[in-house]
């Protein structure tokens, strides 16, 4: 009996949503990686359209795909680890199940690492918009300028395109940076480039993205966020977790919100009662930080259709709870000391920790959007 050879290459496919594109993509890799010994190992995210069950019938015929079906853990960056790790193979490669990556490109990637090429981790960089970039809106094309921007200047690595979903990398590279690595968010690469031990030999090869046919987009402009809370996490040498950062972020910009709201009332609108003003600034705000952490911050768990009023009462509920929080600890340490800014920040500061502890605890607790 003729026993397959173990695969050289891994190649890792992070999905949710994507029943309709897992046999498009098997059916490509397979053209693309012919010769080669290769497995596709799918990591689905509990995907409430089947996506798990097309791969485990697909991988019931063909030994060259493998599935792992999550259940109650969600996030792009916990599936890719989670595929890496399940891995026995020298490289693993890490691509969309959205068709968006050119899969064709794939042998190229391999040879930089595998034939003398010299290279640990080879990059599918997205082509600039005069070279015909097809696959990204205006907004992305400059939210992936300026992320490469600010992750040179923060890391030093002169990589055109650190917020790449696709990239082929040496397995023991990942496996021993790890514990390191976090599970949330979508920048798994960029994490992996800021953990990486120096001297990584990195190389890049530039494609075309590909127009989504099918499936749900992982991605939007406010996925800048999730890249600016990596770099603080890193900068904070791990202390402050990507979600905390996000979830700060958003109520700073909620108290600008208040701000402005407020100021308009009072201005503009010229009512009277300063409470009722007070009240409409604060009830926009708060309903402004829950759509953007709804997106943004917890965007896995995120509430759909009907069920985000549901999730706004409840938003609302707990930040209350915040705002008592906030200005009891403010009020005693005012007593205490007579310094209104340390009082003020320190309360501030009591309140989003609680917003967040209770807002991931209750708000957001391992739910599924319908």
């Amino acid at each position: 009996m003729n026993v397959p050879a173990a695969p050289i290459l891994s190649v890792i496919v992070p999905t949710y949503r994507e029943a309709a594109n897992v046999p498009v993509l098997f059916a490509r890799l397979k053209k693309a990686l012919a010769g080669l010994a290769w497995e596709m190992i799918v990591v689905d995210d509990d995907s409430p359209d089947g996506t798990a069950d097309i791969a485990f019938a697909l991988a019931a015929r063909d030994s060259q795909l493998r599935c792992l079906r999550r259940v109650n853990r969600l996030g792009l960056a916990g599936a890719v680890i989670e595929g890496v790790l399940s891995s026995s193979a020298e490289f693993v490669a890490v691509i969309d199940g959205d068709l968006q990556h050119d899969e064709a490109i794939l042998p190229e990637m391999f040879a930089a690492l595998n034939d003398g090429g010299g290279a640990d981790l080879a990059i599918g960089a997205r082509v600039d918009e005069q070279a015909g970039e097809r696959g990204l809106s205006p907004a992305r094309q400059k939210l992936s300028h300026a992320g490469a921007w600010f992750f040179k200047r923060v890391s030093g690595l002169s990589v055109s395109d650190p917020m790449s979903g696709f990239f082929m990398i040496r397995r023991g590279i990942v496996g021993s940076i790890a514990p390191k690595l976090s599970s949330d968010g979508f920048k798994i690469l960029a994490d992996i480039l800021l953990c990486a031990p120096p001297g990584l030999r990195i190389i890049e090869t530039p494609y075309i993205f590909r127009k989504r046919q099918a499936g749900e987009s992982k991605l939007s402009p406010l996925v800048g966020m999730d890249f600016l809370g990596l770099i603080v996490h890193h900068a904070s040498a791990g202390i402050l977790p990507i979600r905390f950062v996000l979830f700060a972020v958003i109520g700073a910009f909620g108290l600008v919100v208040h701000l402005s709201v407020l100021k308009a009332l009072i201005v503009a609108a010229g009512l009277p009662d300063f409470r009722m003003n007070q009240l409409v600034a604060t009830l926009t705000a708060m309903t402004s930080n829950f759509l953007l952490n709804n997106q943004v911050t917890y965007r896995e768990y995120r509430y759909r259709g009907w069920g985000i009023l549901r999730g706004l009462l409840l938003f609302a509920l707990v930040c209350s709870v915040g705002v008592v929080v906030n200005v009891n600890i403010a009020s005693w340490l005012f007593d205490f000391d007579n310094i209104w800014w340390v009082a003020g920040f320190a309360g501030a500061l009591v309140g989003v920790v609680w917003n967040y502890a209770v807002s991931t605890s209750f708000v957001w607790r391992r739910r599924r959007g319908a």
